[in-house]
Order: structure tokens, then C-alpha cells, then sequence
């Protein structure tokens, strides 16, 4: 069954969703619906040669989910060609981001500086590597 042209745009803007949108979206849900405080610890690391063990809290989950993300994320961007779509909305959360940070109390935590950080990196990463790819493609091209 083939896809129609539609369906296939649609895709294609999803496709183009930064997935940094991910850890965005669940700060937001447990901030804002569950009144979640990021500092409550949810477990302990051991650290056995030193006989203690290291609190993990909420916040430090959703910021390993982010750099996990940003990962995936950067390994994207190296595999397909990317275009002003992936950029835009990537800039476009960042900026968002941003202005949640600067004007929202509940978004003034350091787990949410640590995802507005994870966002600026996606930023620069992606133009980055979109740029050093239309180099390299324009110096392929040159030498035929």
C-alpha cells in the first residue's frame, strides 16, 4: 500500500521534531500537573570503595534522559541529510525554552538550565554538522 503525498509530508515534519522535545515536555508535565519538586531523590548509586552512595534524584533522571536524547539526536543529524526544518524547530524549541526559563518561576531550577543547556548544544551541534556536510559535499562536487 503506498503512502499518499500527504501522509508523507506529515511524516516528514515528524521526523523533523527535535526529540529534545521529549525531556522538554515531561519537565513541563511533572512541574506544572504534578507539582513535582526535582530535588526528591529517587534512589541511591553505591559507591563501594568509599562506603557511601550517591542520591539520584528526579531532576538528574530527566537530565541523563536528555543527554541520552542528545545522542540520538546528534547521530541523526550525521545520518540523514538534515535541512532549515530539523534547524528551525530546533532553534525554534531552544528559544522556547528560553523564554520559559526567563519568565516562568517553576521552570527556574537547575535540572531546567541543564535541559536549556542540552537544547543550545542540539542547536550548535546540528548547524555544525550541517554545515561541515554542504562542505564536504560542495568539495566532492568540485573535484568532478
Amino acid at each position: 500500500m503506498a503512502k499518499s503525498p500527504r501522509n508523507q509530508g506529515l511524516l516528514s515534519y515528524l521526523a523533523a521534531l527535535p526529540i529534545l522535545i521529549v525531556p522538554f515536555a515531561l519537565y513541563n508535565l511533572l512541574a506544572f500537573l504534578f507539582n513535582l519538586k526535582f530535588i526528591e531523590q529517587v534512589f541511591h548509586i553505591p559507591r563501594l570503595l568509599l562506603a557511601d552512595s550517591l542520591p539520584v534524584s528526579t531532576g538528574d533522571l530527566l537530565v541523563f534522559l536528555g543527554v541520552l536524547l542528545l545522542y540520538v539526536e546528534i547521530v541523526r543529524a550525521t545520518r540523514r541529510a538534515g535541512g532549515i526544518m530539523d534547524q528551525g524547530l530546533s532553534l525554534l524549541l531552544f528559544i522556547t525554552m528560553l523564554v520559559e526559563f526567563i519568565t516562568v518561576e517553576r521552570a527556574g531550577t537547575s535540572t531546567f538550565l541543564n535541559l536549556l543547556a542540552l537544547s543550545l548544544v542540539d542547536v550548535i551541534g546540528g548547524t555544525t554538522i550541517s554545515v561541515r556536510t554542504a562542505q564536504r559535499d560542495v568539495m566532492l562536487e568540485s573535484r568532478h
